[in-house]
């Protein structure tokens, strides 16, 4: 298993980027988001997902890990394949992502080409599902009540970050320095992204 890829970008087509490694070039699928930040010989590091199926093998990449986490998520709802995560991916964030899965926003998903109404609403009703659970223990509840002010938007955020598969633990541990009365609900989660890849 591919856990990433380091080596020159050898070629960026729409939805695709070939890295070369070691003089194998490495066909990986990936977002619009993903390839806004490549450029052709320049060395990077994308994380990796492979999709192995009878008659396929596909590499997909990211060009960071809370890009992977959500694409995972997504194709573990029922009825979203991985190109239909790549544009997902393509049209919003992981953060954009996590805001319309709290806010229920389901034109943020039918955006993304190829999404209807139905997976949209399919995707909004599985990943709140999973918040639901994840937010069912007591580590959660713990980390809104021990930050003072703005416990409605650090709620929120928390519920945002269930959304992009950190776990309770992860959550409690970045939020604590956060400032949540002082930031938009945006911020926070950046803020709390950004301690999380360290």
């Amino acid at each position: 298993m591919f856990y990433h890829i380091s080596g020159k970008v050898a070629a960026i087509e729409p939805n695709l980027a070939v890295i070369d490694c070691g003089g194998v070039g490495f066909a990986l699928n990936v977002s619009v988001n993903t390839l806004s930040h490549l450029q052709l010989g320049e060395t990077v590091k994308l994380y990796t997902h492979e999709s192995i199926r009878e008659d396929s093998f596909e590499l997909f990449g990211f060009f960071d890990r809370q890009e992977k986490r959500c694409f995972e998520m997504l194709i573990d709802v029922s009825g979203v394949g991985p190109k239909a995560a790549i544009s997902v991916l393509s049209s919003v964030t992981p953060e954009t992502l996590a805001m319309a899965v709290i806010s229920g926003d389901e034109k943020a998903l039918t955006a993304a080409p190829g999404i209807g109404k139905k997976i949209a609403q399919r995707i909004l009703l599985e990943l709140k599902d999973k918040i639901a659970k994840e937010s069912g223990g007591s580590t959660l509840g713990t980390a809104v009540s021990s930050v003072p002010g703005g416990k409605s938007k650090l709620s929120d955020a928390i519920s945002a970050l269930a959304v992009l598969g950190y776990s309770s633990s992860e959550i409690s541990f970045v939020m604590k320095d956060i400032d949540a009365e002082s930031s938009s609900l945006e911020d926070i989660i950046r803020q709390a992204l950004k301690k999380m890849i360290k």
